[in-house]
């Protein structure tokens, strides 16, 4: 009975495993098709771009995978690829495609190839990046001392809008839109900048630059150096240049050596001076150390231009040496104010001395204010902001802070460098009533055209003084005297006259019988 059922159990247990063994034998026979994706699309630039394929069934196995690419719909192998030939670890699988065009679409598959030949996954497709736009740079023109003129071209949008061009600048290379820079209109083609708060005398490096979405680019660096502001020097030749300046060594027709214009540092093209012209008619032109330039005509001066004739006065001239223009005005100065006999009506009118190159003259002035004015009229006048005996065009009112007898002393000789003097003047001394502390006054003498007193004195050291003060004082020998000079020496007591001319810094004393 045991036996029989220990047959039994062995029989149903081959059996069985026989089942078992038919049944796996199957299912190992079983493979699923091959089937592919297309996943994913990754890290677009403007020249690449990189594919995620997914395996999701090898079938029988592949040989290569990988992505085919066009710029139309449905591409294959046959079009674009890039193999993936890297060793697959499990069944995602990258390809990084390069060397695209920029914004531009394009469609990706992935695709594998085994031996029941190549399957793909699905369309998918993209739009690469735009690139940065190129922009020439023109060269740079108009320099000036704080100015410039330039300028490019967008020659390609690099497929996005230009929404920005111009240029940029700077002292230092490679300049950016960081530094300093102008915006001149949007989109492609050639556009102008004006450069401006330049520094003088400097190096700049210049770029051109154009934006888009995809930034901003660059043309190629230039550089220029704006002018620097330096003075001009010119010169007034002419026939009148010895009657005019007796005593100078200044010679006619000689530029070196003839009266001077000059500009400043502020605007070094515009020239200015004083110039006196004697004669009844005076024959000049204007003349650089080597160049020589006439009237064209219309206030126009050129290289072949004709003498330029002028009756006698005093003239300010003027000159731009850009334009290539000039003005000569003939003026006649004065003081005026309410220190001034004609108060603000009118100026009282100044000497000119040609010898002393200086509008002189002496007055009784009221403590108040006084200016310099030519021609009746206030678009020219001089005033000192400092009152420290500069001159300004337009300047602020002098201030007289006593009333007396003054020399009065307008000198524009030198161009752009005008001075005054108004002093009113005493003497000094221990000859004189009030010794060495104060200062007995001078009245003017119109009529013999000096300053006057007659005092007594005694034996004792004595000086000329002007305004109470030894800013500006006068000793040395009497009949040629110097600013600052030695005390002078009285010997007898006895009454005295003495008179100054302090423009020619001449004097007398007479003792009064």
């Amino acid at each position: 009975m045991k036996k029989s059922i220990i047959y039994r159990f062995t029989a149903i247990l081959a059996v069985s495993l026989s089942i078992l063994i038919a049944c796996t034998e199957d299912i190992a026979d079983v493979r699923l098709d091959p089937s592919l994706s297309t996943s994913e699309i990754l890290d677009v630039q403007s020249a690449q771009a990189t594919i995620i394929g997914f395996v999701i069934a090898e079938g029988n196995g592949f040989t290569e995978r990988g992505v085919c690419y066009a710029t139309v719909p449905e591409p294959d192998i046959n079009d674009n690829k890039v193999v993936f030939d890297a060793e697959a670890e499990g069944a995602t699988f990258s390809v990084t495609i390069t060397e695209l065009n920029y914004a531009t679409t394009y469609y990706v598959k992935a695709y594998a190839t085994g031996g029941s030949g190549t399957i793909y996954g699905e369309e998918m497709s993209f739009i690469t990046l735009p690139e940065t736009p190129v922009v020439t740079t023109a060269a740079i023109i108009d320099i000036s001392y704080t100015t410039a003129e330039g300028g490019g071209e967008v020659t390609d949008a690099k497929g996005s809008d230009i929404t920005a061009r111009g240029l940029c600048w700077s002292t230092s290379t490679m300049p950016t839109i960081a530094d300093s820079k102008t915006t001149d209109g949007d989109g492609l083609g050639t556009f102008t900048s004006s450069l401006s708060g330049l520094d003088d005398g400097t190096l700049y490096y210049v770029r051109a630059y154009a934006t888009n979405s995809a930034g901003t680019g660059y043309g190629e660096e230039v550089e220029f150096t704006t002018q620097a502001f330096e003075s001009r020097t010119w010169y007034i030749p002419g026939s009148y240049v010895v009657a005019s300046y007796p005593g100078s060594g200044l010679l006619d027709w000689t530029p070196l050596s003839s009266p001077q214009i000059q500009s400043g540092l502020a605007d070094p093209d515009k020239l200015e001076g004083y110039v006196y012209m004697a004669g009844a008619s005076n024959e000049w032109k204007v003349a650089t150390a080597s160049d020589w330039y006439g009237d064209t005509g219309g206030g126009n001066l050129g290289g072949s231009g004709s003498n330029i004739v002028s009756a006698a006065g005093y003239y300010k001239i003027n000159v731009d040496a850009d334009a290539m223009t000039y003005t000569a005005l003939a003026t006649t100065w004065g003081i005026i104010g309410e220190a001034t006999p004609n108060g603000w009506t009118d100026e009282t009118a100044l000497t000119y001395n040609a010898e002393l190159q200086q509008w002189i003259g002496g007055y009784s002035l009221s403590a108040a204010a006084i200016k310099f004015r030519a021609n009746h009229s206030w678009d020219y006048n001089y005033g000192s902001d400092a009152a420290d005996g500069t001159l300004s065009a337009g300047g602020a009112d002098i201030i007289l802070s006593d009333a007396g007898d003054y020399a009065v002393t307008l000198d524009l000789s030198s161009p752009l460098d005008y001075k005054y003097r108004i002093d009113m003047w005493g003497v000094i001394g221990a000859a004189t009533p009030g010794g060495w502390d104060t200062d007995t006054d001078m009245m003017w003498d119109a009529g013999n055209g000096v300053f006057t007193v007659t005092l007594d004195l005694i034996a004792g050291d004595w000086k000329f003084r002007a305004n109470n003060a030894w800013d500006y004082d006068m000793g040395g020998t009497i009949g040629a005297l110097s600013v600052g000079g030695g005390n002078m020496t009285i010997s007898t007591a006895g009454n005295y006259t003495i008179t100054l001319d302090p423009w020619n810094m001449v004097g007398t004393i007479t003792m009064n019988l």
